[in-house]
């Protein structure tokens, strides 16, 4: 028995994650993280340009919509600064909540014939869309700067920066929990895909992306919003790079445990789906 490099066995718990067997398949980790940012813009012309295009395109989009013609606050702030502010975080958590959600619908010929471990699938994604992130972040700091050189623009950023990684972690495991959670169980109901990108766009325009919290003035509709998790993530960010929005260690706090309990959601669905999916996909 000794002999065996890999021992297949039942998971005890639905909530049980092997971490070791996780880092023993780091390998196909790798490879899946790889494959996914080389066939994003497999065969297209512009390539990895794409990364810039879409949230430039996205910006000048809410300039014209929501600053022109809404006339909707920015705090002050120029409207190309702190519409990438949000348009980063978001399109991070978005992309990769789609993307994790459609783990066991894409896999499904892998998962039908090789066996590892299936969460190595949605912890790539997620991890594919920070070099994502991290190009589209270059773009907002280039932009940032020349506010912050060239202009008078109000711009105060402070010791909050140190927050992003934190910030980037809760959205990443929010996309992971949610993104698990709907992959099993779109295995059994294929409309959930649709109702999923639906609600993902509506769910943008309840989070402050295109405008400051501050802008909410009803106390009832406030605290609806100060209930999604996503809300104190986007503005502790504005806070900490541009100097506006709000902070609240208790609403950050409230985020962190919710990603925790969505996470574990999440897994105890993913265990308990992914004895059985291939005999309903």
């Amino acid at each position: 028995m000794n002999d065996w490099t890999t021992i297949i066995k039942p998971k005890t718990s639905l909530f049980h994650v092997d971490f070791k067997e996780l880092w023993q398949y780091r390998d196909l980790y790798r490879m899946f993280v790889k494959r996914d940012i080389v066939t994003w813009y497999k065969q297209t012309i512009l390539g990895p340009l794409w990364f810039f295009i879409q949230p430039i395109l996205t910006t000048l989009m809410f300039m014209i919509v929501f600053g022109g013609i809404a006339q909707i606050s920015t705090d002050g702030l120029p409207q190309p600064l702190f519409y990438l502010a949000g348009i980063c975080l978001w399109q991070y958590f978005s992309e990769s909540l789609t993307q994790t959600s459609n783990t066991f619908i894409s896999n499904t010929n892998v998962f039908g014939k090789v066996y590892f471990p299936r969460l190595v699938v949605p912890l790539a994604t997620v991890t594919s869309n920070l070099v994502r992130l991290a190009i589209q972040m270059s773009l907002f700091l280039i932009v940032y700067l020349y506010y912050f050189i060239f202009t008078d623009a109000a711009i105060q950023p402070n010791l909050y920066l140190l927050l992003t990684p934190v910030l980037i972690l809760l959205l990443a495991g929010l996309a992971l929990g949610f993104g698990i959670l709907f992959s099993s169980m779109t295995t059994k109901y294929r409309d959930l895909t649709f109702l999923l990108s639906f609600c993902v766009q509506l769910w943008m325009y309840a989070t402050p992306v295109i405008y400051p919290l501050s802008t909410i003035k009803n106390e009832k509709l406030h605290f609806l919003m100060s209930l999604n998790p996503i809300t104190s993530i986007i503005e502790t960010f504005k806070y900490a790079t541009l100097g506006v929005g709000s902070y609240s260690p208790y609403a950050l706090l409230y985020s962190a445990i919710f990603t925790v309990l969505i996470l574990c959601t999440g897994i105890l669905v993913f265990n308990r789906i992914q004895k059985t999916f291939m005999d309903t996909v």
